[in-house]
């Protein structure tokens, strides 16, 4: 992540990959906090290490995965929660850069996205993307470059065989490359803006958690290099 700012009503948030400084400019009734690199590099850790590096020219938080062999492990993919962020209604902002790690199966998408109101480090909301989808020639694929899902109990698999592209949507974006996202967080509804698009790309009307407060991560593939 390159950068990233929150917004909240009641709170505020955070997230991963390669990122940079956070800051927020809330609402005069609400509290916004800002959020520096070197906090980010201090989260709680799933599966995961971090590195303070450079990225496309800006200073980035890299988020390394564990291998399967190492005793931290633990299936998912990466994450990593902020400390003392709490966060239910408001609005998220971060730049992202994810795409298939060296040696990915053809599998990979470079996945990398939020996790919100996380209850543990195996219990939260996400949004996330799939940068390679974007552009592939299959439109069924296409189709899947944004998802919604609620680990762990509404996997995105369990909502695409429930409901088939209600959680998923296109949008246009390349991996590798700097993405803005923008997720708007109140009640059980969310919805995500890439890239300063005045339109949402993806709506959700029935976040599965509820309208809850939890904490923000950063998370991404464990074939992903973000």
């Amino acid at each position: 992540m390159r950068r990233w700012r929150v917004q909240a009503f009641a709170s505020i948030w955070a997230l991963i990959v390669a990122l940079p400084s956070v800051a927020t400019s809330p609402p005069a009734a609400s509290r916004g906090q800002t959020v520096s690199l070197l906090q980010l590099s201090r989260a709680q850790l799933r599966s995961a290490q971090t590195s303070l590096t450079k990225y496309r020219g800006s200073t980035a938080l890299q988020l390394i995965p564990r291998k399967p062999s190492d005793p931290d492990y633990v299936k998912g993919g990466p994450l990593a929660v902020l400390n003392g962020i709490r966060f239910r209604n408001g609005v998220i902002e971060v730049d992202v850069a994810g795409s298939p790690a060296k040696g990915a199966d053809e599998s990979a998408r470079g996945f990398i996205g939020i996790a919100f109101r996380v209850q543990s480090n195996t219990r939260y909301e996400i949004i996330y993307l799939r940068p390679t989808n974007s552009h592939a020639d299959d439109q069924l694929r296409r189709n899947h470059t944004t998802q919604y899902s609620s680990d762990p109990d509404w996997p995105w698999d369990r909502l695409r065989n429930d409901s088939p592209g209600v959680y998923e949507s296109w949008v246009d974006m390349n991996p590798g490359e700097w993405t803005h996202m923008r997720i708007v967080v109140h009640g059980t509804e969310a919805s995500l803006f890439v890239n300063r698009a005045s339109n949402a790309c993806l709506v959700v009307h029935n976040l599965k958690l509820g309208d809850i407060e939890g904490g923000v991560g950063l998370w991404m593939g464990e074939d992903t290099e973000g």
